[in-house]
């Protein structure tokens, strides 16, 4: 009897602490009111998550999810972090000229853009890329900015879905004043709405949902083939990519994702100035949810974009293949494939081909 009250005190105390976890802030809240009834209305959602548009099994391997995230915590893999500081620079953002079309890369998948006059951030993460004290670190020499270091205001905020590595409740929450708008897959911006954003600036769109926007700007939220969610309930919220048409071109966003034939349809019906594609962060065992080197190639050629970045590599641990792979992968494909690739610095601003440096 004392065993049983013993283990079923310590179940308590675990469950205690749970929820106090995920009681914190930065762990968001699932959609409610208009954003679910939004969502249950979907052609993609049902039995209460969203879903691909094609089947998509998330642990792809034998070794099922417990296995493979003890291989991931406990097993020694050579070179997941770099031996010496990551090549990176420290620039001066706000004194970039605005007559000039520029991206600054500031590693994974974080991205500040100049286009047309408008300023574009995608997926801020400054800070760690978990929301717990150990793992999720930047690598050495990546940690260069803050959210002080942005411009002072910045015109739109695309979030491509809600994993903690792509939205960082710390960087965003004290951006609030200075972000005009923000646009996420359906269901995200209920996060921001319980962070403080006001509804006015926040705009959810289902996947092929267009968001006209001003100055001849429009977004479209295109389809990913992912998941979602921050804390034990899954894909309540979308995920997705995005198309921003602008004055000077269109821009994709690719986010995180297996490789589907959403990138033939998205290829087809914009005419791409530059698309940024995910390659990092992959394993066999998660093949339909990330991009596999031996895919990078064919996503590309599907979206027939002018340009091709790469982004989710380069700052952080999230998977067990050495930290630089993705950027051999990168120029393999190119190569392979005749792909005009650019490999960004992190930091350092790229201005962007048809545009002139003042």
């Amino acid at each position: 009897m004392k065993i049983f009250i013993v283990f079923v005190s310590i179940i308590a105390v675990v469950a205690l602490i749970a929820v106090i976890i995920l009681s914190q802030p930065k762990f968001g809240r699932t959609p409610r009111g208009e954003r679910l009834a939004r969502s249950q209305k979907s052609w993609h959602y049902q039995d209460g998550q969203w879903q691909n548009e094609v089947e998509t099994q998330t642990f792809t391997g034998d070794k099922g999810w417990v296995r493979t995230l003890g291989e991931f915590l406990f097993v020694r893999t050579e070179r997941l972090r770099p031996d010496k500081p990551v090549p990176a620079v420290k620039t001066d953002l706000r004194s970039l000229p605005d007559s000039t079309d520029w991206i600054v890369w500031f590693g994974h998948s974080s991205y500040l853009l100049n286009l047309a006059g408008k300023k574009v951030l995608v997926d801020p993460v400054f800070y760690e890329a978990n929301p717990f004290p150990f793992g999720g670190h930047p690598f050495e020499g990546t940690d260069l900015y803050r959210p002080d270091d942005l411009p002072e205001y910045i015109d739109l905020l695309l979030i491509t879905h809600d994993h903690w590595d792509h939205l960082d409740y710390k960087t965003v929450r004290p951006m609030q004043p200075r972000i005009g708008r923000v646009v996420a897959p359906l269901g995200v911006g209920e996060h921001f709405a319980y962070w403080g954003y006001p509804e006015s600036k926040l705009t959810d769109l289902d996947w092929w949902e267009t968001k006209e926007l001003e100055d001849g700007f429009r977004v479209t939220c295109t389809p990913q083939r992912h998941f979602s969610g921050r804390g034990l309930k899954r894909n309540r919220a979308l995920w997705g990519s995005f198309v921003l048409e602008t004055p000077h071109g269109a821009y994709f966003f690719g986010g995180d994702g297996g490789y589907g034939p959403h990138f033939q349809a998205i290829g087809q019906r914009f005419d791409l100035r530059l698309a940024i594609l995910e390659n990092g962060q992959y394993n066999t065992q998660w093949a339909n949810i990330h991009t596999l080197p031996e895919q990078l190639g064919q996503e590309a050629l599907d979206l027939r974009a002018q340009e091709v970045i790469t982004g989710h590599h380069s700052k952080f641990v999230l998977a067990r293949h050495p930290w630089d792979e993705p950027l051999m992968n990168e120029r393999k494909a190119a190569q392979d494939n005749g792909i005009n690739l650019t490999v960004l610095t992190i930091g350092e601003p790229y201005f962007l081909k048809g545009t002139s440096k003042n």
